[in-house]
């Protein structure tokens, strides 16, 4: 029996049955909360474990090409990738680098990456938010008519056909030249945005339109029958039966509006972001490599770090749902 189980039978001798079912209540979500606790646990714990494989992976790697002349051991052939410290520097260099000046008592590397990630999380976050609206506003027309929907899907469809690393520059040149009617002084980051926004808004539109289509004719019928309008069906039915279709749509549409962003800097040379930084290591690349690969990590470590707001974010909405409803 689980401790679950222990408490439950201990409540069910309780005879007043207010205090019972709320002392069920308080247990259920006593265990719940310590269910996530572990869970989180063992997440953190998979992904260090994860992240010290790949290193023991990578330094493995390494010292049999060293000792086998970059060959495959007892079948031969050439390994794929060079072992040389120029190639593959070690790890420990990679992982030293974080803390070494990139000038006589200037600015750690590390520093450098932070500032830079933040500059590159401003236009990804600007990038996201755009695309989130876009996306929503295109599945909530999609929805309101069918006629639409069918002639505007498969061109949304398309619109992820052209290889937005083309585009870029043309973007960033355009938004230069033809936007000083604004009211404020158009940046190349904002330019960068809108590139983010064009990875973004794609799977928010494709989800939110199958997530917003998902609730059962039952349910709509009887918001017929309150003569609900249908902007009421959709923010009360439509819009939350939507939502376990729209946050996997929500990490998906993070990571791409980071990887926008940085592919966009080095696109267009706008300076100041992880894409720039990365251009820069590897044009220096023979004098460092290890800055490269720490740049590159923290690029990871951004990308990582808005798909984790995302969950969260997906947890604290799902759970409360779940409140609600209880």
């Amino acid at each position: 029996m689980s401790r679950l189980e222990e408490q439950l039978a201990e409540i069910a001798a309780t005879e007043d049955p207010i205090v019972r079912d709320q002392m069920i209540a308080l247990a259920v979500k006593r265990q719940d909360r310590r269910q996530r606790l572990r869970d989180g646990v063992r997440k953190t714990l998979v992904f260090v474990f994860f992240v010290i494989g790949l290193g023991l992976l990578y330094t493995g790697y390494k010292a049999m090409g060293q000792s086998t002349g970059d060959r495959w051991p007892i079948i031969g052939g050439e390994l794929p990738v060079k072992t040389n410290d120029l190639i593959m520097p070690p790890l420990w260099d990679i992982v030293t680098s974080f803390g070494k000046p990139l000038q006589a008592g200037g600015q750690t590397l590390a520093g450098l990456i932070w500032t830079s990630g933040m500059f590159t999380l401003r236009e990804a976050t600007a990038g996201f938010v755009a695309g989130v609206v876009i996306g929503l506003s295109i599945a909530i027309l999609l929805l309101r008519s069918r006629l639409l929907e069918r002639g505007l899907l498969p061109y949304v469809i398309a619109s992820q056909t052209i290889p937005f690393v083309a585009i870029a520059p043309i973007v960033i040149i355009w938004g230069r030249k033809n936007l000083d009617f604004l009211p404020w002084d158009w940046q190349d980051w904002q330019s960068v945005s809108l590139i983010a926004t064009y990875l973004t808004f794609f799977p928010v539109a494709v989800s939110g339109l199958r997530g917003l289509k998902s609730p059962e004719p039952e349910a709509l019928e009887l918001m017929d029958s309150y003569a609900a309008s249908w902007g009421q069906t959709l923010w009360r039915l439509r819009f939350p039966a939507s939502l376990p279709y729209l946050f996997p749509a929500l990490r998906l549409a993070a990571t791409a509006s980071v990887v926008g962003a940085i592919v966009g800097e080095i696109s267009a040379g706008v300076r100041g972001g992880l894409g720039r930084l990365i251009l820069d290591f590897a044009g220096k690349y023979t004098t460092g490599p290890e800055r490269l690969y720490a740049s590159i990590i923290g690029a990871a470590v951004l990308g990582l770090f808005v798909v984790g707001v995302i969950g969260q974010t997906e947890r604290f909405v799902l759970s409360r749902r779940g409140q609600e409803a209880v």
